[in-house]
């Protein structure tokens, strides 16, 4: 994983703060931190529809206020989306269906409990970021970004077992990467990880960098990480195509700033 090129795929006019984004059947669906829309972008027609996942939805919501939406994806037919669960109002669980577009919201605040209780967190330490599912298993990427927290994967399994599996990254300037996405490529876990100056799961920092890392699934061994910018906080990454010799994902920046524009960078790598 050392050759790669990183380069910009597209710029989204009408969406600010991407958080998290999903590729499927050329529509690119992504969310915002502090949005509550879905938003579907067809690459092709160069088009953004909205889908509110709230009633009153709204965008550029005070971080006080936000629901934020830091994890998606896929289920079967169904869009899931999270909040980070990083306050109390940020514990949502939201389920899109694509043929329907049906939408069922429930809180999550009872499995969130279950997570601070099985790593020690308090209650301003948990952020999930990032969420992968399986048929047997989900996936959520705890960001280590505060406090006393560690980066980590919360395993829940089909028969409602939890496990917390610890994971060290790599550092700059003395400060430790931490998990903003992550998803499952065949065996493999892809994830990106950025690098801010912040102690704090509420509030933003200088940054230093982003991370693409491997991992493999079955033994939750970290394989290898390459830094991939300086610069950039991506916070979202979703298979784009993948072939013998290369895979490409697409990114998604946070931008932290009120300007509904989003940045969507194509990463190949070599496989």
């Amino acid at each position: 994983m050392e050759k790669l090129q990183l380069q910009l795929f597209l710029n989204i006019i009408g969406i600010g703060s991407a958080s998290g984004l999903l590729f499927k059947e050329n529509s690119l669906f992504l969310i915002s931190d502090n949005s509550t829309y879905l938003y579907e972008y067809q690459i092709e027609k160069a088009s953004l529809e909205k889908h509110a996942l709230v009633e009153n939805p709204a965008e550029n919501i005070l971080k006080k206020d936000k629901l934020d939406f830091e994890s998606i994806a896929l289920k079967g037919n169904n869009v899931i989306i999270l909040g980070s669960g990083s306050t109390k109002k940020r514990n949502q669980r939201i389920s899109y269906d694509l043929k329907t577009k049906k939408i069922e919201n429930k809180d999550f605040s009872v499995v969130y409990e279950r997570f601070k209780k099985e790593a020690s967190l308090s209650d301003d330490e948990l952020n999930i970021e990032g969420l992968i599912i399986t048929a047997d298993k989900s996936y959520f990427f705890q960001r280590g970004n505060a406090g006393n927290s560690a980066n980590g994967i919360f395993i829940l399994n089909a028969d409602d077992s939890l496990v917390f599996k610890k994971i060290i990254l790599p550092k700059i300037n003395d400060v430790e990467a931490t998990f903003t996405d992550a998803i499952l490529v065949d065996t493999t876990i892809y994830f990106l990880a950025a690098v801010e100056n912040t102690a704090s799961t509420y509030l933003d920092g200088e940054i230093l960098g982003s991370f693409l890392g491997r991992i493999k699934v079955e033994n939750f061994e970290l394989e290898n990480t390459i830094l991939i910018s300086k610069i950039n906080k991506f916070e979202g990454i979703t298979l784009f195509k993948e072939s013998d010799k290369e895979i490409e994902f697409l990114l998604c920046e946070d931008n932290d700033t009120e300007e509904l524009k989003s940045e969507i960078y194509k990463l190949t790598i070599n496989q």
